[in-house]
């Protein structure tokens, strides 16, 4: 396959979603995909043989978090970022934009750079979009995404659109001085609500000509609902034959509809931290481990599920460990939440192949688990 290659198999016939391959340096990716997290070069309590056993194709680092520890040079030294973390699967790394601008009090901003200071240290660093393509291929992921601004939630039209205005400009930075051919740059979308700025962003985006296109600026604030009033006009109107990501979701009812919507790339802190929480996805909703009508329950914690977790271990067990608070509790659960939403993106991904994604959205939305996310 040629690299970067986005083959399409199947277009569902009633729904916008579609089953494709992409290929990258560190081998072919099947879509629709839930990407783990792994923000500081780990997918926290989860090793990389097991993250292979679950599934998982591709991980997600942080290219802010990882610049301030242990740094870009360090890991270019060691060998890269998939020798340092030891994964020989393909990775994805954010540019960091979104950490950046969340940390709103310690940012300063222009149309040539941003100034922000280290949550590690308090130290200031300033990054243009030149900076942190550098970083980035340092690194040394498959997936490198260009620098951009995200606006918050609630936030003026005008803030919004100076965003996207801003985003664009330096989207156009980031592909020029990406020249890595090894690693794929992705554009990302902003426009927050507004369905017209968001247009905007995806025409010049397009322009462009990236490998791949996220779709930020959502799950920041606003409901899902209002979410779902734009994101199907923006994934139909990206380019048909190249991979689309909606950054940062990872609600499994949000994953099904946005799939219908043409979506193909996901990932979210969610399955990880609600774990380390003591909750757990399921067929029939989540389940708080905390609650004590577990604490004779014997039975497996969710028996439709598969993963190692809900073969081995019982309700009873799982809340034993996460009210006496030991680590393993939160290994097991994030083990189970991560081949939840892995396993619910393959069989959206049959489906789709089948032609009968319709038929799966409405069953997902039938089920006792669709009104609990």
């Amino acid at each position: 396959m040629e690299l970067f290659s986005f083959d399409i198999q199947a277009d569902d016939p009633q729904t916008a979603a579609r089953a494709a391959t992409f290929t990258t340096a560190h081998g072919p990716v099947e879509t629709p995909l839930f990407m783990p997290v792994g923000t500081r070069a780990t997918v926290k309590g989860v090793q990389s043989d097991r993250l292979h056993e679950l599934g998982a194709q591709v991980v997600l680092s942080n290219t802010y978090h990882l610049f301030l520890r242990p740094g870009s040079e360090l890991i270019a030294d060691a060998g890269g970022l998939h020798a340092f973390m030891n994964w020989d699967r393909a990775i994805l790394t954010d540019s960091g934009g979104f950490q950046i601008f969340s940390l709103a009090d310690t940012l300063r901003v222009t149309d040539n750079d941003i100034t922000f200071r280290s949550i590690v240290d308090g130290s200031w660093h300033t990054w243009t979009p030149e900076d942190n393509m550098r970083i980035q291929q340092q690194l040394g992921a498959d997936i490198a995404m260009q620098l951009d601004q995200c606006a918050p939630y609630p936030a003026t039209r005008e803030v919004v659109a100076q965003a996207v205005e801003r985003s664009i400009a330096w989207a156009h930075r980031c592909r020029a001085a990406h020249s890595r051919t090894d690693q794929a740059l992705f554009g990302i979308v902003q426009g927050g609500v507004h369905l017209d700025l968001r247009l905007r962003s995806v025409e010049a985006l397009a322009a462009l000509d990236f490998v791949g296109y996220g779709i930020g600026g959502y799950s920041v604030g606003e409901s899902h609902e209002e979410m779902f009033q734009t994101l199907p006009a923006v994934a139909a109107a990206l380019p048909h034959r190249r991979p689309r990501y909606l950054m940062g979701v990872g609600n499994p009812t949000t994953l099904v509809r946005a799939i219908a919507a043409g979506v193909d790339l996901f990932d979210c802190v969610l399955p990880t931290r609600t774990a380390r929480m003591g909750t757990a996805f399921s067929s029939t909703g989540r389940m708080n481990l905390r609650n004590a009508q577990y604490a004779r329950d014997f039975g497996p914690l969710d028996a439709a599920c598969s993963c190692d977790t809900c073969r081995n271990y019982s309700r009873a067990y799982l809340r034993h460990l996460v009210t006496t608070k030991e680590m393993l509790g939160a290994i097991l659960l994030s083990q189970h939440n991560l081949h939840y939403l892995l396993d619910l993106t393959r069989r959206a991904r049959a489906a789709i192949l089948a032609g009968e994604y319709a038929a799966f959205v409405d069953d997902w939305m039938a089920s006792p688990a669709a009104d609990d996310y």
